[in-house]
């Protein structure tokens, strides 16, 4: 569709990606917008066999203001679609997607997201849907250059059904060694942000990351996607961890006595709200074994 550009950006090593998103939204959009932040050849020559319009940036950390520069970018498009290159769009969502545009339903979409994460879909601890606005009309979205943060909007949005169909697919980490280097990227980022209200408390290197790990594993019944799910919500508490830190780090290391009994009485705090989750997924799981045995004999 002529009314519709992509905007996708890019750093070293994505090329490899490229292909496989391009591919996805030909017969969608009209124009493609590349911002590439390798300072590398490799993507311009990927982009060149699909008719992309590349743009150098510097390299950032993160990806919202890099965003804002290829909006700004876009010529043809009344539509914007925001694509990373390691994600890619069903038939299905284009075809909803082009419904939108023809029916004026909206202003913006709010778009969810298939995160394959280490060659599985996860769909459990607070993994789907994901919904991100990745879909709506020039000049009505605009990203607030806070990593991971929610764009400004404005006019109506819509939120598309949470089915695989209707979800864009993200193509996430491959290797703990991929997620851990996108985390140590990611914390420092967020470290500097927290680092400017927020003064540095040394029980918050338990409690932090054991209300993220809990969060996910137990209310996000992550337990639910098995081993998948248990190695993210401990990912993910770790992260907590390696921001927290970071900003001891940034306080140049403050020496502070703690004792044992100190320790302990922070574990203890944490593992109150570990119980209460644990027991909640318990009577779920317990829950299900009954509703099965009563489907069994017919029990009402």
């Amino acid at each position: 569709m002529k009314n519709v550009s992509a905007i996708i950006t890019t750093v070293a090593g994505e090329e490899k990606y490229l292909p496989q998103a391009l591919a996805s939204i030909k017969g969608l959009v009209g124009e493609i917008v590349i911002v590439d932040m390798s300072g590398e050849s490799k993507i311009s020559a990927v982009a060149k066999k699909y008719g992309a319009r590349v743009f150098k940036h510097d390299l950032v950390n993160y990806v919202e203001p890099v965003r804002n520069f290829g909006i700004s970018k876009a010529e043809e498009g009344n539509w914007l679609l925001i694509l990373d290159p390691d994600e890619e769009v069903p038939h299905s969502l284009s075809e909803r997607l082009k419904e939108i545009v023809n029916n004026n339903e909206a202003d913006y979409v709010r778009i969810p997201r298939k995160n394959v994460v280490f060659g599985k879909w996860v769909t459990r601890a607070r993994w789907w849907p994901d919904y991100n606005i990745r879909f709506f009309k020039n000049g009505k979205v605009f990203w607030n250059e806070i990593i991971h943060g929610v764009p400004t909007t404005e006019g109506r949005g819509i939120d598309l059904g949470d089915k695989e169909e209707f979800a864009i697919v993200h193509h996430h980490y491959e290797s703990i060694e991929q997620y851990i280097s996108r985390m140590n990227r990611y914390t420092s980022v967020q470290a500097d942000l927290k680092a400017k209200d927020y003064k540095f408390e040394w029980k918050d290197l338990i409690s932090k990351p054991t209300a993220e790990f809990v969060s996910r594993y137990f209310a996000g019944e992550g337990y639910k996607d098995g081993l998948h799910g248990l190695s993210l919500s401990l990912l993910q508490g770790f992260s907590e961890l390696v921001v927290y830190l970071k900003i001891w780090q940034k306080e140049q290391f403050e020496e502070k006595k703690i004792s044992v009994h100190e320790v302990i009485g922070a574990i203890n705090e944490s593992q109150s709200e570990v119980n209460y989750w644990q027991a909640d997924a318990l009577v779920k799981n317990e829950g299900g074994v009954i509703n099965k045995f009563k489907r069994k004999f017919k029990l009402r």
